[in-house]
């Protein structure tokens, strides 16, 4: 192979060349070669990006690529360097390749960057390991995160790092897998490759380190990544997030529909115990062409990120719009759990219940109605929905009855949102006079939302299904959310406005059918709720409940 390897051109920026091997390795390997691997290779203007996120703080440098590939980070930081306004002396750069391909090019890439760094006067040295990353730094990844005893006999990986610069793989592995075993400190579940390239890599960083990942968003939320925010956060300071607004566009060469994001932060053990706790810059652009065009905003960490909080959500508003409605929805009062309800996930697995599902059948005598996400609209329930081939009864006997609720008044959302959709957030009120049965199934891809012990009013659950469906919960579910799975755990700590506000709103919203004067609505209810808030600071004079909703009712 090396006798093909392309050679540098006169005068090529070694992050060119970097990724032009990169492109070409690409032709060797087949698509599922490089999905297995996690093979997505950074383009240029996100690598340049990122190396400007990385401010030195001295004249020698050491830094870590735990995911080096072709090369492309480590050249983009080291022109950085090179060009910026604080001399270097010396950068010194461990990385890790295990692909033998790609670590050939590897070393003819950090070579060019040698020579190149060379004429610029700056010395530069480079370990290339073939070995696996995460083994490799499992003991320190558990000395610093966890309460486990080393699983792993390694060598010493004392030295620590100015900074680490990273786009790792991303794939899901099991949880038998030994590098999940290894970085057992810091996951629940089956975890994500890309979450344990971050925590090693945080690891191994000094104190003042620097950090800067480019990664899927789905960590900043979700339960399954609950821990590993808990341990991160714990240990890292968030300073800069980036997002891109398409999720095709920063790895569009590799046909990637994925949303991701640029993360920068310090190790700064003990940070959120601190009563300053700083802002955090947040940034987007809808792809890697336009970084330049980014609006950039400053905002307060504890807005975003709260670290006494139970999930440590990061949320990543990125216009004024967002931030302004992160604001009020966090000032909300209440919550599902302060009202007495609950919200769960649908219990009717299909593959696990083929036996009792029916195509057809008699409700209420020997079938109960089977409903599924498609049967979930913006504020409406259709069943049964004429044609549909998947089976929409589910039979009423002794082993069915553990997978049937009652038939109550519920708010059913959906679980999952198609890519194209403009909402997030689907919900439907479900009343108990809809149907004449007793019972009902619901497919695992619903939750509901119910009061355990009792029953929600009708009021209720049409103004939970109108405050779910609004814009304003839907903008603020993005801010926290930046996947298209909307998990229980996720609307059960979503702030809710009054009970008596979501009842009132319930209520009027009974005499409306369009779906736009329904969001005029709501829209109408939680701006005065803003507004009276707004009256309340001003004056100084506190408002009761019965006031501000008072006024809310009389809109209209």
């Amino acid at each position: 192979m090396n006798a093909d390897i392309p050679k540098p051109e006169p005068n090529e920026r070694p992050t060119s060349y970097a990724d032009r091997l990169g492109r070409w390795y690409s032709t060797t390997v087949s698509t599922d070669h490089k999905k297995r691997n996690g093979q997505y290779l950074t383009p240029i203007p996100v690598a340049d990006y990122m190396a400007r996120l990385f401010q030195p703080k001295g004249k020698d440098v050491r830094l870590l690529d735990p995911g080096a590939g072709s090369g492309v980070l480590t050249c983009a930081v080291g022109e950085c360097l090179a060009t910026g306004k604080r001399k270097l002396c010396r950068l010194y750069a461990e990385v890790y390749e295990t692909d033998p391909d790609l670590a050939a090019l590897l070393e003819e890439s950090l070579a060019y960057l040698r020579h190149w760094l060379s004429s610029q006067g700056i010395g530069f040295e480079a370990a290339i390991e073939k070995t696996d990353f995460l083994m490799a730094y499992s003991g320190l990844l558990n000395e610093t995160f966890g309460k486990n005893s080393m699983l792993f006999k390694t060598e010493d990986r004392s030295a620590r790092f100015d900074v680490a610069i990273s786009n790792p793989p991303y794939f899901k592995i099991p949880k038998s897998d030994p590098r999940a075993i290894s970085a057992s400190a810091v996951i629940h579940g089956q975890p994500n490759i890309y979450a344990l390239f971050m925590a090693a890599s945080a690891s191994a960083l000094k104190p003042g380190g620097q950090f800067v990942f480019i990664t899927p968003r789905s960590y900043t939320s979700g339960p399954y990544f609950r821990l590993f925010r808990e341990r991160f956060f714990g240990l890292m300071k968030p300073h800069a997030v980036h997002v891109f607004d398409s999720r095709t566009d920063a790895f569009k060469r590799d046909d990637i529909l994925q949303e991701n994001v640029i993360t920068k932060a310090y190790r700064e053990e003990g940070w959120s115990e601190k009563s300053n706790r700083g802002h955090v810059w947040i940034s987007a652009s809808n792809g890697s062409g336009d970084f330049n065009k980014s609006k950039v905003r400053k905002v307060q960490t504890d807005l975003i990120l709260n670290m006494s909080s139970e999930d440590k959500v990061l949320h990543i508003p990125t216009t004024d719009e967002q931030l302004n409605i992160m604001k009020m929805v966090r000032s909300w009062p209440g919550s599902l759990r302060s009202y007495g309800l609950e919200i769960s996930t649908g219990p009717v697995v299909p593959f696990r219940s083929t036996p009792l599902l029916d195509d057809e059948g008699d409700v209420p005598l020997s079938h109960a109605p089977l409903m599924w996400m498609q049967h979930v609209k913006a504020m409406k329930c259709q069943w049964p929905i004429p044609g549909k081939k998947k089976p929409q009864y589910i039979k009423i006997i002794g082993s069915a009855m553990k997978l049937l609720v009652p038939n109550k008044n519920y708010v059913l959302l959906r679980r999952f949102s198609a890519k194209e959709e403009k909402r997030r957030l689907v919900a439907a009120p479900f009343l108990t006079r809809q149907l004449a049965t007793p019972w009902l199934g619901l497919e695992n891809h619903l939750n509901y939302v119910h009061r355990p012990g009792g029953e929600m009013t009708e009021d209720e659950a049409m103004g939970l299904s109108v405050l779910y469906n609004s814009c304003v919960l839907d903008t603020y579910f993005r801010t926290l959310n930046g996947n298209t799975q909307v998990s229980a755990t996720e609307l059960r700590a979503m702030p809710l406005p009054e009970k008596r506000l979501i009842v009132a709103l319930g209520e009027q919203s009974k005499a409306l059918e369009d779906p736009g004067e329904i969001e005029e609505l709501a829209k109408k209810f939680l701006e005065q709720g803003k507004t009276s808030e707004s009256r309340e600071g001003a004056s100084g004079v506190k408002r009761t409940h019965q006031e501000t909703v008072r006024e809310a009712t009389a809109i209209g």
